[in-house]
């Protein structure tokens, strides 16, 4: 257990781990649900999956809601890499960052929980369909999580062949 939470890195901790166990605790307080787990070692997986589920939701619900209410604005993808490599710390502001934008998301999914809580008390067949619409909600974020990341790692293998195109061309001249 010791060596699996050793490889755990920092950004893995705060933006998936502590948001996920700070979701089970506060609902399980707040909430009818059972959220905890007598198991640490079920436990961890599944903290970590709720943390996971949170951080989706804040990079692909949040984060759009927030630039198109102009409340916060990015740099181009392009831009980021390159200050990057000149200034390593930008890295740890981005972690930061997105440990900012998950724990915001964290808060909207406590509070959609005890929404359908809330619904559920008032119409409880709704718990007889609650299962698939969940599966099939999980399946999108995480298809559309698989899409934005592909994304970014398509911009970054662009970003690097343009470099070497540059460096080719340089070298070809000398």
């Amino acid at each position: 257990m010791d060596k699996l939470i050793e490889k755990l890195s920092s950004y893995n901790i705060f933006n998936y781990l502590l948001p996920g166990v700070i979701f089970a605790a506060l609902g399980n307080r707040f909430t009818s649900y059972q959220l905890l787990f007598d198991n640490i070692f079920i436990g961890i997986f599944v903290y970590y999956f709720y943390g996971l589920i949170i951080s989706r939701i804040g990079s692909l619900l949040l984060e759009p809601f927030l630039k198109w209410i102009h409340l916060v604005k990015f740099s181009p993808y392009p831009d980021f890499l390159e200050a990057s490599k000149t200034d390593p710390k930008i890295e740890l502001l981005s972690e930061t960052n997105n440990m900012y934008r998950t724990m915001a998301s964290l808060f909207f999914c406590l509070l959609s929980l005890r929404g359908y809580e809330s619904l559920e008390n008032s119409y409880p067949n709704i718990s007889n369909i609650s299962f698939t619409a969940t599966i099939l909600m999980l399946m999108v974020l995480f298809i559309l999580s698989y899409r934005k990341q592909s994304a970014y790692i398509r911009s970054r293998i662009i970003q690097v062949n343009k470099k070497v195109k540059i460096m080719n061309t340089l070298q070809n001249k000398e």
